[in-house]
Order: C-alpha cells, then structure tokens, then sequence
C-alpha cells in the first residue's frame, strides 16, 4: 500500500499528463517555435579600382608599395566595421586591380555596380576618373577621386557623382604659398619638369603666386634628365650651378611629379636657397611625420595592419571609404539617393585626424580639409595658415572657391 504523499504526487504527475495530451483525432502540438535571431547586419559594398604599382628592377628607396592605396581602404573598412558593430552595418571591400591588357577601369566599375557595389573609390588618373563617373552615371553609384589632383575635375569637367578627397593641385599651391607669404619669402624660382602633369603643377603655383601676391622672378625648364633616378651625377655640379647662377629668389619651386629631378636640387644651387614644390618642402595630406589630433594611433594602427608607413594615397582611400562609413551612420542605411547629396549637407562632417572635420564643398565635390606641410622628418606648418580669413571657413582659402569655379553641375 502507497503512502498518501507518493498517492498524492503521482495523482498530480497523471493529471499533468492527461493536460498535455492531444485531443482524440488532433495532430500533436508543434514545439515552440526558435526565438528569431538579430536580423543579419546590411552589407554595404565598396569597390577600390586602382592599377598595382610596378616594381623597379633595381633597387629604389622611394618605389611605391605595391599595395598603396589599397591598405587604406584595408583600414577603413576595418574601421567601418568597428562602428557597424553598434549600428548593425557591416562593410566589405571590392577590390579591381587593373593590368595591361585587362578590362579597362570603365569595364571594372560597370562590373563591380552589376554586382552590387554602389561605391567606387579610384585611385586612378584623371582621364579614368571621368571614363568612370561616365560609365555608372545612371547606375546611382557615388564615386570618390582619391587620386588625380587636376583641377579641371573640379572645373569644366566636373561630374556631379565624382566626389574629390585627393586635394587639387591648386589646394597644393595654395597651402605653400601661404606658407611663404607667412615667411615673407615673396621671391620664386620655378624650375618646370618635361611632364605633362608638371606643367599643370607649374601653372597651379603660378596662381598662387597671383592669388597671395608672390612673384616669380625666374622661370626655366629642367633639362638635364632624371637625375634623381640616375646611378652617378651625370652632369657636374659646375653645370647645376650654372643653371641657378645670377638669379634673385627667396626660395626654389620644383615641379616634378613624377619625382625623377626635384630630390637633386637641394644643396645644388649657387645660392644658399630652400627648395620647396613637389618635393623639398611640400604640401600634402599625410606624412609619417604627423603625430598630433589622434594620428599617431593612425599611424601605429595602419603599421599593424600593413607592415608600412601610411602614405598620402593611403590616407586619401581611408578618407574616402570613412566618409561612406560615417555618412551611413548617420542615415541609418546606405543607399547611394541617400548618401550622395547628404556628403554636401552642412551636417556632414568626417574625423580624419587633421583636428578639424572635413566637409564636401557644394560646388564641386572638393573635400575640405587642412594640408600639412612638411619637410622628410619634420612638420613645418600646416595650411591653412592664421591670418588668412574666409566668410564661410579658412579651408576654403586652399584651392578654388564659389565665385572662381567654372563647374556647372546639371
């Protein structure tokens, strides 16, 4: 005989059971359905279009990495990621390494927008820049110039789906010359290289000039080779000081972007003389030596990531891939309908380790920003400099403003 207690417990235990049956002629209950998962984070694609850097046969100090620009983009999308993390956004990399005898960066662009991709940052030249904004023009895609500094893209050719992070040349030239109005040193010898891109250089510090009131008061070409590049000093030193004999200058301009001369002449002229331009003293937007408003944690963070000094192309694709990053942060999603006009939008604005947020000029996609100029180991300013006053912000004291544009936009 049971004892009540266990009666009682298996009286409970019977009648549990009966609840939970199924009604004679019912299907058995299905189980609780699984709680729904976080919905998958929106996947925003961006493409790098860009052409691997050859590498030189013989040993060359200054050859570019073969993969300059593209760990940029690397870190900014790691960095996308780090803040998608809390906005539910996640970010991926399209990379197009154009080669010779591969599709062309037209072709590249169209195929990375059939795919998904909505955002093109290029580091390409100008004439592919525009082949590429061409291209995906009634695709809705945004594209970012990270690389081609000719103004004419800010000017008669201007499109209205290419955004500039690549600063102009005439954002170079400005930045210096308010450097030497600063320093008082009004007096240029301009020395142009043979390259079309030099002459264009060239005619941006001739602005410049006119714009901070310099003068130029010698001019000549440079003809005595690559120099820079050469195993040996193929001319005499006696022939250098020739060509800089007899002149009254302040400072030496060099224009040679391609970098195959303006390293040779400091030390080189007849007179003890600064040289400034594309190399010596120049204006650009990163350096290695720049540590101040967070960049040192930029710098050791990019060292980490690609084993090298970040370089200015670096820097301009990181720029260009955060600006997509923070743009949809802000909106709550990437659509390009979106996006596109919110980058001009005073709200906008991009951290980017030069103590002030950058902005999109309105009138041509030009993106705002302070230019460090810098020497190989030093930071010696940065533009624009104190004292150079602007009714909308001093950053637009570097390049071309609203009254001077020649971009219509349809």
């Amino acid at each position: 005989m049971r004892a009540p207690a266990q009666s009682f417990i298996l009286s409970l235990a019977l009648a549990g059971a009966v609840l939970a049956s199924p009604a004679a002629g019912q299907e058995p209950a299905s189980p609780p359905a699984p709680q729904p998962q976080g919905a998958a984070p929106a996947e925003t694609r961006i493409g790098l279009i860009y052409r691997v850097q050859p590498q030189p046969s013989s040993y060359d100090a200054e050859a570019p990495p073969e993969d300059e620009g593209l760990a940029g983009a690397r870190m900014g999308i790691a960095d996308n990621n780090t803040t998608g993390r809390f906005t539910k956004q996640a970010y991926a990399l399209d990379e197009a390494a154009l080669s010779e005898g591969g599709p062309s960066a037209a072709e590249a662009a169209r195929a990375l927008v059939a795919k998904g991709t909505k955002y093109l940052v290029l580091a390409l030249p100008a004439d592919e820049v525009l082949a590429v904004a061409d291209a995906v023009k009634d695709t809705g895609a945004v594209v970012f110039n990270a690389a081609a500094p000719d103004d004419r893209l800010r000017g008669a050719d201007c499109r209205k789906n290419v955004f500039h992070v690549v600063p102009s040349r005439a954002m170079q030239a400005d930045a210096l010359a308010q450097y030497l109005t600063l320093m008082r040193w009004r007096k240029i010898f301009l020395i142009v290289g043979p390259n079309p891109a030099d002459k264009l250089y060239a005619e941006a510090v001739k602005n410049a000039a006119r714009k901070f009131g310099l003068k130029i008061t010698a001019e000549k070409p440079w003809t005595f080779g690559p120099l820079a590049k050469a195993r040996g000093d193929t001319p005499t030193r006696a022939e250098a000081m020739v060509f800089t004999r007899g002149l009254d200058y302040d400072m030496v301009v060099v224009a040679d972007e391609a970098g195959d001369w303006g390293d040779y002449v400091p030390y080189r002229t007849v007179d003890p003389r600064p040289v400034a331009g594309t190399q010596g003293l120049v204006a650009t937007t990163w350096s290695p030596v720049l540590e101040t408003w967070g960049a040192a944690q930029a710098q050791n963070r990019f060292r980490r990531l690609a084993g090298r000094l970040m370089r200015p192309l670096d820097y301009q694709v990181w720029a260009s891939v955060r600006a997509v990053g923070d743009a949809a942060t802000v909106q709550k999603g990437s659509d390009p309908a979106a996006i596109a006009p919110y980058l001009t939008d005073p709200a906008f604005s991009l951290p980017a380790y030069k103590g002030v947020s950058l902005t999109f000029r309105p009138w041509d996609h030009q993106l705002r920003q302070p230019l460090i100029v810098v020497q190989p180991k030093m930071l010696v300013s940065v533009a624009p400099e104190q004292g150079f006053l602007h009714q909308r912000t001093p950053l637009d004291t570097l390049g071309t403003d609203l009254p001077e544009t020649t971009c219509k936009f349809p």
